[in-house]
């Protein structure tokens, strides 16, 4: 799958949640490999802060990411419809401290993405995938998070209030195509008890009946209520049973779990990567939520490509009889069992290590380990495959090493390993010269890696 960014830019405008202020902000297209990035156009030298999970500097009654005293808040509305809708590169320019809250949900940036329209880009996308069970846990309020291994990306949302009129509710996507027909609507929620407090500690200046979901659930006196009518600016309503009270009707029953939803989406979209696995979150919040995103993040950083997955029941792209029709090598020298997976500009091999190779005979006698200079060969050799791919008739063609470089070797490669190889392009092919970086994986750990370049040469 390739990345996705927006056909042309779009703009919204209305309040922000917390400081009440009238604020514009522009999604605009944006190049490979740019990720989800933010600009502050009200302040000098327009800074730009990455929407990354590193930067969260806050979760108070939404999500808030910033560098240095530069700051961005309740951007989880937003990067939700974009995560959703598969984008990932977009610059959002922004001329205040927050996203407009718009009316709570997610829906004006889908209907505006929807009216729009994508544009695929050149580079594949880069998921990271869930090969085992995650979880984290707070134990102070009973929010938790856990996620399996899936083929795909869906949420099952679970959430339990204190209170008689939303005490628990459930909410699910199992699709992403379903997003803007059953999340993106579903608007934020406050309690009317909690909102005295929330004024009072500047967090909800814009906040008012249009664009969150009220509800009233502990009785109070018509004066209590008077009174944070005027905090809010709001007219005085009359309320004589408990319920919600906001302005428009619950587009679901269960909207405010549908929220819940969409607010564990935009949050993990600050993993920076599309995830590929099953989320079950159960009574969550920008805290934990965020926290989870910084658990795959810190994952991210310490081992920077992801060992790809391999099913031995699945049929190979490539066997091994048509690997020997592209290359030249012949035993001792075919390194390459067979071809897994490949994209325009990666590819994926493999290879079984036996206690027969013959390099183990001198390498070493009394402890084998397969010599480091023939992994990267065998790298060079998943890399040709690729590189071939780019030309007809790949058969008349042969590709020669011309430079290697930054050769790191981590962990000992023996016989019983099976070695994966994940090799991608650094640069386009330019004159029959291909710059590539390759790994190689026993499990899921890197063994070696190297950059190196190759040349492809027609066969006399």
């Amino acid at each position: 799958m390739r990345q996705v960014t927006l056909k042309s830019p779009f703009s919204v405008h209305g309040k922000g949640l917390h400081t009440g202020m009238q604020i514009d902000a522009e999604f605009c297209p944006a190049p490979e490999n740019h990720g989800y990035k933010i600009q502050r156009m009200d302040l000098d030298g327009q800074p730009v802060i990455d929407a990354l999970a590193e930067n969260v500097l806050s979760t108070t009654r939404g999500t808030v990411v910033g560098r240095g005293e530069v700051t961005i808040s309740t951007i989880e509305h937003a990067l939700s419809a974009l995560y959703a809708f598969g984008i990932d590169n977009c610059l959002i320019r922004v001329n205040g401290p927050e996203i407009p809250i718009l009316d709570g949900s997610a829906r004006e940036y889908a209907e505006k993405i929807q009216e729009i329209g994508l544009e695929e880009q050149k580079a594949d996308k880069d998921f990271y995938i869930v090969k085992q069970k995650m979880s984290i846990r707070d134990e102070a309020t009973g929010a938790s998070i856990v996620v399996l291994p899936d083929s795909d990306f869906s949420v099952d949302v679970m959430v339990q209030f204190d209170s008689p009129v939303l005490a628990n509710q459930y909410a699910s996507l199992e699709n992403l195509d379903d997003f803007s027909k059953e999340i993106a609507s579903s608007r934020t929620f406050v309690f009317v008890r909690e909102i005295e407090p929330l004024v009072k500690n500047n967090l909800i200046k814009g906040g008012d009946l249009e664009n969150a979901i009220v509800i009233y659930d502990k009785a109070m006196d018509r004066s209590e209520l008077d009174h944070i009518a005027d905090i809010m600016g709001a007219p005085h309503k009359l309320v004589t049973e408990f319920g919600y009270i906001q302005a428009t009707p619950l587009s679901n029953d269960n909207e405010p779990a549908r929220h819940k939803l969409l607010d564990i989406m935009g949050d993990l979209a600050l993993i920076g990567r599309p995830l590929k696995g099953k989320v079950i979150a159960t009574r969550p919040g920008h805290s934990i939520n965020t926290k989870f995103a910084q658990k795959i993040r810190k994952e991210i950083k310490r081992q920077d490509v992801q060992a790809p997955l391999y099913d031995p029941n699945e049929a190979p792209l490539m066997d091994n009889n048509r690997i020997r029709e592209l290359l030249p090598h012949r035993y001792p020298f075919l390194l390459v069992d067979k071809i897994i997976e490949k994209g325009e500009n990666y590819i994926v091999g493999m290879k079984n290590i036996t206690a027969n190779e013959p390099f183990f005979t001198g390498h070493f006698p009394q402890e084998p380990v397969m010599p480091g200079v023939l992994q990267i060969e065998a790298m060079a050799q998943t890399g040709g495959l690729l590189v071939l791919s780019t030309v007809e008739d790949p058969e008349r063609y042969s590709t020669y090493f011309m430079k290697i470089d930054n050769v790191k070797f981590r962990n000992k490669v023996v016989p019983g390993d099976t070695l994966i190889f994940h090799v991608s392009f650094m640069t386009e092919l330019r004159r029959g010269c291909a710059v590539m970086k390759g790994y190689a994986f026993v499990g899921e750990k890197i063994v070696s890696e190297c950059e190196f370049m190759a040349q492809i040469v027609k066969n006399k």
